[in-house]
This record gives C-alpha cells, structure tokens and sequence, in this order.
C-alpha cells in the first residue's frame, strides 16, 4: 500500500474504488477446468490530486509481472497497423536515418521496430519477457531482455548507445518506479535526442467506462497534466501531443529537452483543468457509473444463460480476464474463450480458468453468444468472424456501451 503518490511525492491521494482482490491479468493457467487456483492481489484505483495521477496502491514486483508475459502485440492486426504509421510518422519527424539508433522501451515481439528496421535505421529493442525477446530475435530485430531504468542506461551508455530516438510505446502504465525510468531515458539520450511516449488516456478510458484496463500490469492511468509533471521533473519538455484511437483512446506525446512546445500542449492542459483532472468528484462519478455497468453487464449474461443460450467469449487478453473478475462469472455462464495468438491457447484464462481454444472453434462448437472482451478492435473482430454472425452467431459488445449484433 503506497502513502505518497508514485510519480511526484505527495501525499495527497485518494481512492476512488477497488476491482479487487483480482488475479494477474495475463497469468495463463493450466488445469482440468474450473475456477483454477490463482493468487489474486488488491485492485485499489487511487489518485493525486496534486500532480492529477491516477494509479494502484499496490503493485506486484515487475518481476512477477513480466518474466513470461504472454501478450504479442503481432497477433493484433490493428496493433500492427498503428505500429506501421508511428514509425512513419516519427522517421519523418525525427529525420531518422542509417546513423541515428532508435531504442525502444517494452519492445515486446519487435511490432514497432521492424518498420524502422525495414527503412535501414538501426534498432534496439528492450523488454524483460523472454519470450518476447525470442519472437523478436527471429525477425532480427536484436533485443535485450532488461528491466529498464538508470542503471540499465548507465551500463547500455558504457556500451556506447546513443540512440536519436527512445519510443515507449504503451509501456509507461507499466513500470512501478517509474521515475527511475525516466532517468533513465535521460540518461541515455542526447541533448538533442527525441523521447517518444504513446499511452492509455485516463479522460477516454473514463469516457469509454474501460474499468477492464484497470488491472496489476498497468500501475498508471495518465492525463496530460502528469506526463508533462513527471517529464519536467526529469528535465524534459512536452513539445507536442495528439490523441490516438489505439487501445480505447490514448495519449502520443513528443518530448526533449529545451524545444518550444505547440498550440497543442497549452490547449490539451486547458482542456484537462476545464475537464476536472485534479477535482474527486471527477472519478467519484466515474466510479458510480462503472458499477452500474458492471451489474446491467452480468444481469445481460445470467438472464441469456438461463434462457438457455450457449455462450463463449473472444480475447484471452488481459481486459478479458479483468471484466469477467469484475463480473464475477467464468465457467458458470461461458464454455470457453477463442484467441489468435497460439501461445495463449491450450492454457487456461487467469482467474475464471476458461479454456483458450483457437477463433475457428466458433464455427465448429457455434455458441448462440460470444461476448466480445477485446471490444477495442471490435471492428477487426466482426470483420474476421462475418461466416460464425452469417450462421446466425451473435456478439455482446460490452463497453464502451452494451450492444449486441
């Protein structure tokens, strides 16, 4: 249990609700079925009403976390989308070349890195999944299994890394100490170097009711207003921002040390004062309005199993094993759950121990309901199963409203 805010000191923190005791989101488990076994920890949201961070008062160590993290950004056809226009855009805005080294942060499986790779600017990547780090080797994106902060910094400066462009791409909600980190990018950039940070925005995610992000691997939920804090603590400033689409709606920001900011910047803060960012009756409400969805979501469920309907769900991600937690239901109302990525099936979902089995066997088993846990690419997903809705199978959307199609 945190007593001062993780990012700036203060003391000054509040919690707006628990979702918790909940496993480890992307804890796969093994067994014959059932609710199996799992550790589950506290899921308490806080906030800072200093500094406007939005945060867990308890976090596993990242060791625990992440060593066998299953998640592949490659297996998400929209992920691999988005990938393929940042790199763009930042090629184009860092003017990078075959001299200028771009590292990346949680590099995961090389999604990102490939497409500077494929340009011929020289890449590193950084990520403490080992098995990240092995699907990354083999598209030769070199990667190091780390944890990163000021003393991995300090060790890859000894070796002579000097990258133009150190990207942290939705991996800034992730690490506990997280000014260790940005001391550590810092450190390892040039004063004339280009810090690059995309992440979940809070003002979406309590716009879109998306409480199934809210679980132990992501520590922060940040507005604008605590990235810029946290940057200038460590000497940086915010030059530019834009809202992205990916994972629910998220924050791009652009920072360095000594540039002019654009319009954007001021206008973003602005917008964030006027919004509420550091005002409780911002989060008390959203917190209201999450547990009413969360009671019309699991009445929707109950009432269609007792009809009789057979039921499945889509995305062994780890929003899916948070909503179901915070749904309280599992194997009682669903058969199993379909996932593309081919390491996740034949394991079992973290908590509710729902069996993971590959998307074609929504056409073999044919469910009368598939409830649709990675709802942010929703479209990508309907799309991919036109033949299982053609046969008369139906998706449940739960957020960011209840629809059924």
């Amino acid at each position: 249990m945190i007593a001062a805010c993780r990012s700036c000191g203060s003391g000054q923190i509040h919690k707006v609700f628990s979702l918790g005791p909940a496993p480890l989101a992307n804890q796969l488990t093994d067994g014959d079925g059932g609710d199996v076994a799992v550790a589950r920890y506290p899921l308490d949201l806080w906030v800072c009403t200093e500094c406007s961070l939005a945060q867990l008062a308890d976090a596993p160590p990242p060791s625990v976390l992440f060593h066998d993290y299953p998640y592949l950004s490659s297996f998400s056809d929209t992920m691999l989308a988005h990938a393929r226009e940042m790199a763009a855009t930042l090629i184009d805005r860092c003017a990078l070349d075959r001299q200028t080294l771009v590292v990346e942060i949680g590099s995961n499986d090389g999604y990102l890195l490939q497409h500077f790779a494929a340009a011929g600017i020289p890449v590193l990547g950084i990520d403490p999944s080992e098995a990240a780090c092995r699907h990354a080797a083999a598209r030769g994106i070199e990667t190091r299994p780390l944890f990163f902060g000021s003393v991995a910094a300090a060790d890859l400066v000894r070796a002579g890394v000097r990258p133009r462009l150190i990207v942290a791409n939705n991996v800034m909600a992730h690490v506990p100490d997280v000014n260790d980190v940005v001391a550590g990018v810092r450190r390892l950039l040039p004063a004339d170097g280009i810090f690059v940070i995309e992440t979940p925005y809070i003002r979406d995610l309590i716009a879109g009711l998306e409480f199934d992000t809210i679980y132990h691997e992501h520590v922060f939920y940040y507005s604008f207003t605590a990235l810029t804090a946290l940057l200038a603590r460590h000497g940086f400033t915010s030059i530019d921002v834009a809202r992205m689409p990916i994972h629910g709606g998220s924050l791009r920001v652009v920072a360095g040390s000594g540039s002019t900011a654009t319009a954007a910047v001021q206008r973003l803060l602005d917008e964030e004062a006027d919004w509420g960012v550091a005002v409780l009756t911002t989060y008390a409400t959203f917190a209201a309005r999450v547990d009413a969805r969360r009671r019309e979501l699991r009445d929707l469920l109950l009432a269609r199993k007792r009809g009789g309907r057979r039921l499945a769900a889509y995305g062994a991600a780890a929003k899916g094993a948070m909503l179901l937690n915070a749904l309280d239901v599992g194997g009682d109302v669903f058969d199993f759950v379909v996932d593309r990525n081919p390491v996740k099936q034949g394991h079992r979902l973290s908590g509710s121990g729902l069996p993971i089995r590959p998307p074609e066997d929504l056409l073999r088993e044919m469910p009368d309901d598939v409830l649709l846990l990675t709802w942010n690419i929703c479209d990508e997903i309907l799309d991919q199963q036109k033949e299982y809705r053609r046969r008369g199978g139906t998706f449940i959307i739960p957020l960011p409203e209840v629809r059924i199609v």
